[in-house]
């Protein structure tokens, strides 16, 4: 998301100025009207880059794909935050006894900060927005509706469901690519083994026999001495194709690039599209019943679905209703969803239970997609076999071949 300076005016008249990160023009206004700020102008901010500073605060963990803060830590977070207002404890004394009990770091931090902001006189909500690397849209949103409704004990329940959602969905995708990777690591660390150490004493044995090598087992020497002659070449090239992979996936460009292609995938492609879609139609069932409007929410969703591929056509949702179209025809046009889930949609405009439906549609996905991964590993176990017989295949005709080619030679005299 970009930064934006704006100035306004708040209920007094009173002329305020700040940073608000947010997806577009539109989606700042918004925020601001929440807030009960009258825009005047919202320009996007001019970040310097490439500053020492900026190499100095550079996270390893996030330049190598990790999540900024677990789920975990966020579930536990909510859970806390919802007894805590649930029972009457104030919001400051809350935050500060959360920054001391949590053992993560960053969360720490960024709490301890939080707690200052609260004590300069800002919202909860607007203090939780200046750390959007912890704190979704989707998270200040739901907060910021519970503030101003006086509901946010229910806010940080509905947070702490949405996230142990999400987790055991990571966990069942987890478990289902478990063995696949173990296989795949397996035959790695073979092919290590064999052009390190194998291969390379049969060589010295078929060059002593003076043999006459047959293809296969040229073609197994050759890349056994390719390995051993420009492994450190191979290691660098590895290393800057994975860095050159990330930069380019981390461009607005690529990164659309990369999150279709994950749609599109075989076998697994359709398990990251059904689950971005339950995640869709949860987190929009909830800041709908949240109260907040459905063109914001779709806004808000948007960023939560977290792929950009699907992210543009959400927005797509919302600029149909915008110009007058209803959810229904917003969402045939978007070609996400199968028809079994239009007429739902279809059944929630009609009835005014849009938020509900959207319920039953997650819960759809979410089923979809359990079957989809207790069928994951039945499916690629084939691929599997398949690679596993082509390698031991290469080897029994590059190492076995000319042994028995020997061996009738010998016989023959």
């Amino acid at each position: 998301m970009a930064a934006y300076n704006y100035v306004g005016r708040d209920a007094s008249g009173a002329q305020v100025k700040g940073v608000v990160e947010a997806a577009n023009v539109n989606t700042v206004a918004e925020q601001l009207s929440r807030q009960r700020i009258i825009p005047i102008a919202i320009t996007e901010a001019k970040s310097a880059k490439g500053s020492a500073g900026d190499l100095a605060n550079i996270d390893i963990g996030q330049l190598l794909g990790l999540e900024v803060i677990a789920l975990d830590d966020l579930i536990v977070f909510c859970r806390q935050m919802y007894a805590l207002v649930r029972s009457g404890v104030p919001i400051l004394r809350a935050i500060n006894g959360m920054a001391e009990s949590t053992s993560s770091p960053k969360l720490k931090q960024a709490l301890i900060e939080v707690s200052a902001h609260l004590e300069g006189g800002y919202e909860l909500s607007s203090a939780l927005h200046r750390h959007p690397k912890i704190f979704s849209p989707l998270f200040v949103s739901l907060i910021h509706v519970g503030e101003n409704t006086g509901n946010l004990d229910q806010a940080f329940s509905k947070l702490a469901s949405y996230f142990e959602r999400e987790q055991e969905t990571k966990k069942r995708i987890k478990t289902a690519l478990r063995y696949p990777s173990f296989v795949l690591i397996a035959l790695a660390a073979a092919i290590v083994i064999l052009n390190i150490w194998v291969i390379p004493t049969f060589a010295e044995m078929f060059s002593k026999l003076g043999a006459d090598l047959p293809w296969a087992t040229k073609a197994l020497i050759n890349s056994s001495n390719f390995f051993l002659d420009y492994w450190p070449y191979m290691l660098v090239g590895v290393l800057v194709i994975y860095f050159g992979i990330r930069h380019y996936v981390n461009t607005p460009k690529g990164r659309h690039t990369w999150d279709r292609f994950k749609t599109k995938l075989p076998v697994v492609g359709s398990v990251i599209e059904r689950s971005i879609l339950s995640r869709f139609s949860h987190s929009f069932a909830i800041v709908l019943k949240a109260g907040v409007p459905m063109t914001t929410g779709l806004s808000l969703v948007s960023d939560a679905v977290d792929n950009t591929y699907m992210q543009k056509k959400i927005l797509k949702m919302r600029s149909a209703i915008e110009s007058g179209e209803s959810l229904l025809r917003a969402a045939v046009a978007s070609t996400m969803f199968t028809p079994l889930v239009l007429q739902m949609i279809a059944v929630g405009e009609e009835t005014g239970r849009v938020d509900e439906l959207l319920e039953e549609v997650g819960d759809y996905y979410e089923r979809e997609v359990e079957y989809e991964l207790s069928t994951l590993t039945a499916r690629i176990e084939p691929i599997l076999i398949a690679i596993v017989a082509a390698m031991v295949l290469i080897l029994a005709l590059g190492i076995f071949t000319p042994m028995w080619d020997m061996m009738s030679a010998f016989k023959g005299k």
